[in-house]
């Protein structure tokens, strides 16, 4: 069993750490509280999972709040700033956050066109700055599962029309599994299982690995 010589990472069709950057907006108290499309703890738990990914995998991470410096919202749920604490979060008046100067400079900063993105509401803070990275060339990735609206009817028909214009849904599974793609790669694999089972995943797949480890 050889597989095939590693793609060059920075040129590869897929997500590797070294072509994509993950975006975060807008995880914050009265967002997550008022998401009606999926399970409120759900939501967490995955977009918690999607912030470990990036930092176990390497990849630059642009966060993102809105209202935090006038007062009229909180900061991010404790659960995110536990892992995103030491990153700076670009605070913003706009609900669009390719509006704001600061946000579309850290994104342009990361050298990456390959953009995970990951906000609340879906049809509105997700949907924006997705159509409009996509418009200047990027590639957008939304992480279906770590992204909620405000009903389902909402969050749907946001994720069809921002897929309409070019964006390549994923889930965190999905993303994990892209970024790790090979067991050889063996300085990730520790890293992917304990995400993957602390994020949601069956501790079956450990034991699977194990057998085939022995």
């Amino acid at each position: 069993m050889t597989s095939e010589q590693i793609r060059d990472p920075e040129t590869d069709e897929l997500l590797t750490p070294r072509n994509a950057a993950v975006v975060i907006i807008d995880y914050q108290p009265v967002q997550v509280n008022s998401i009606a499309s999926m399970d409120r703890q759900l939501l967490v738990n995955n977009i918690v999972g999607v912030a470990n990914i990036a930092r176990a995998y390497g990849l630059p991470v642009v966060h993102s709040t809105v209202n935090v410096q006038t007062g009229l919202n909180k900061p991010p749920i404790p659960q995110l700033r536990n892992v995103l604490g030491d990153l700076p979060a670009y605070d913003r008046t706009s609900i669009n956050a390719w509006e704001d100067r600061e946000f579309v400079e850290a994104v342009k900063a990361t050298g990456r066109r390959k953009l995970v993105m990951a906000a609340l509401w879906t049809e509105a803070c997700l949907t924006f700055p997705s159509l409009d990275a996509l418009r200047e060339g990027y590639q957008v990735y939304p992480v279906t599962d770590a992204v909620g609206g405000t009903s389902l009817t909402a969050h749907e028909t946001a994720l069809r029309r921002i897929e309409q214009a070019g964006a390549r849904p994923i889930t965190w599974v999905q993303l994990l599994c892209e970024l790790q793609r090979d067991w050889a790669r063996k300085e990730t694999v520790g890293d992917f299982m304990r995400l993957f089972i602390e994020t949601g995943g069956t501790a079956g797949l450990q034991f699977a690995y194990d057998r085939a480890e022995r």
